[in-house]
């Protein structure tokens, strides 16, 4: 089950986050989400707003979260490369899985793009898995694009209107 999160899943959250944060380590992404990012407070305003998501197993445990923002997202305004389609989108950021479960970007996906029809997302040079899974899903690679700290990442981009 796919829900938003409330204030209280935050020790949770902050838990999926650790348990991703390590499986990057493991998996040659040494980079990604450095300097404790990201911090509770981010994750306790994005509950807040309503744009942050858990992902609920059958036991009622919380076993991943993730991010969904409408509207235009500062970070996509410049890319080397070019987007696809320039109607409105959601940003997918921060997904994490505790690695209890398989699947579960598939799982965000089908959720996200039931709701809308244009979906970006970005992630690390070396978030292998990452690639792997919105590749599997049928996002298309667009270009770099850099992030607030100033490093690269890589965009993709999904959409059921332009099929590009």
């Amino acid at each position: 089950m796919i829900r938003k999160a409330t204030k209280s899943d935050l020790n949770e959250i902050m838990r999926v986050l650790a348990a991703a944060k390590k499986f990057m380590r493991d998996n040659g992404n040494l980079t990604q989400w450095q300097g404790g990012y990201p911090e509770a407070e981010l994750i306790s305003d994005d509950i807040c707003d309503e744009n942050e998501y858990v992902i609920v197993d059958d036991n009622g445990n919380i076993c991943a979260c993730f991010g969904m923002f409408e509207g235009n997202d500062p970070t996509y305004e410049y890319i080397e490369g070019a987007w696809g389609d320039e109607t409105s989108y959601v940003a997918v950021h921060r997904v994490a899985s505790d690695g209890t479960q398989r699947g579960i970007f598939r799982r965000i996906f089908d959720y996200v793009s039931t709701r809308h029809s244009h979906i970006r997302i970005d992630t690390h040079k070396d978030n292998i898995a990452m690639q792997r899974a919105v590749t599997s899903c049928g996002f298309t690679y667009r270009g770099i694009i850099f992030v607030e700290d100033g490093t690269p990442r890589m965009a993709y981009e999904w959409s059921r209107v332009n099929k590009a």
